[in-house]
């Protein structure tokens, strides 16, 4: 097991009902209130309306139309309310683009220039506005790590940074705020949980045999009760599930003594900035492939365990365990309706996927160092497998 620090400082109230501990809540912060949310299905749920009689005898401004890949634009025009009605405390009501968006804006408040220059650079972040969410979306686990990703169309790049003040100081998690979630944006982000889970998971440093069996129960999580919230979007307890799953994927229990080294979400990252793919969508499409790129015989024992832990696969033979289970996690995803190819997911045949390619691995010295190290030919070939 490696060496590791652990730090989530974030508060959380969980359950229905919770959402009534939001004004003391905001309190402690201040009475200068940013409210960041997406395209209006608060609005719809009568959360907007509830937020807003919580916090009657505070002064809010408000962000609306936070896009599903948060883009700078966003981010700047949140700095720039925030830099001139002097507030306190930003609140993010939505899903994890709306949490990642109010990290961003949390952290350009004490920064003079452009934000993008700390989402390149996170050691330029020096401090950062507190933040409290409420969510409505199990999904990217924003809610629970000091971490973001911002889109920049005009340079074509997704990015990911992160920073110790991004925490949020305290995050509110009532499970019937997502029963009105598309059937579709169930399935994505039951996809993206469990990439956060196999990021880690499947990993080339020490065995931490705590990490491993907590990321095996939490993909056998996904797989009862994804599939359960996908059919019944009303089933508290499968919503409920779902909804601690995604906090505890990706705040960093899962990598303690394992380390973080991840290449799905690399590759990913590349197709939501080029063609706005919806992020769980596109892991559920490339992690099959990816699998079933760098399964042999130096990954193969990985993979049986996996099979055998996760999906209950019995037999001695390593290989055909492993490509059994591979197969599964395919099937899974075909069965919650999402789209396994470019053309399904809304990528053009004439998509650039070289230059793709190079982009995913650019920053990383030109490879993609993960469980197994990816050069930009054999991104490449994965995205050619979905082709």
């Amino acid at each position: 097991m490696e060496n590791f620090s652990y730090y989530v400082p974030t508060e959380i109230y969980f359950g229905e009902g919770s959402i009534q501990q939001l004004s003391d809540a905001v309190a402690r912060y201040g009475d200068k209130v940013l409210l960041v949310y997406g395209g209006g299905s608060i609005k719809k749920i009568g959360l907007y309306k509830k937020v807003k009689s919580l916090l009657k005898d505070v002064t809010i401004h408000e962000l609306s139309g936070v896009e599903p890949n948060p883009r700078l634009e966003s981010v700047v025009n949140g700095v720039n309310l925030c830099k001139e009605n002097d507030i306190q405390v930003v609140l993010a009501v939505g899903g994890g683009s709306t949490i990642d968006c109010a990290k961003a804006i949390c952290a350009g408040m004490y920064y003079d220039g452009n934000p993008w220059d700390f989402i390149e650079d996170s050691n330029l972040i020096t401090e950062a506005l507190p933040l409290i969410s409420v969510l409505t979306l199990s999904a990217t686990g924003s809610e629970m790590d000091a971490t973001a990703v911002i889109t920049n169309p005009e340079l074509k790049l997704k990015k990911g940074f992160g920073h110790r003040t991004l925490f949020p100081k305290v995050s509110i998690m009532d499970p019937t705020y997502t029963y009105s979630v598309s059937k579709y944006q169930t399935a994505s982000g039951t996809a993206d949980i469990m990439s956060h889970i196999m990021e880690t998971y499947f990993n080339d440093g020490e065995i931490s045999q705590v990490s491993n069996q907590i990321s095996v129960s939490l993909l056998k999580t996904c797989l009862r009760y994804g599939k359960i919230a996908y059919n019944e979007p009303e089933n508290y307890e499968a919503r409920a599930n779902m909804m601690w799953t995604s906090s505890l994927a990706i705040n960093g229990l899962t990598g303690c003594g394992v380390g973080k080294k991840w290449s799905c979400h690399a590759m990913e990252h590349v197709l939501s900035a080029y063609y706005d793919v919806t992020h769980g969508a596109g892991l559920a499409m490339l992690t099959p492939r990816w699998m079933e790129y760098i399964l042999d015989g130096s990954t193969v024992d990985k993979f049986a365990s996996y099979g055998r832990d996760v999906w209950g696969l019995e037999g001695t033979n390593d290989m055909a365990i492993a490509k059994i289970a591979i197969q599964k996690t395919k099937e899974f995803f075909e069965s919650l309706d999402l789209p396994m190819t470019f053309e399904a997911i809304g990528i053009p045949e004439d998509a650039p996927v070289e230059e793709m390619a190079a982009s995913a691995t650019a920053s990383k010295g030109g490879k993609i160092d993960g469980y197994r190290e990816l050069s930009t030919q054999d991104v490449i070939n994965i995205y050619r497998m979905c082709m």
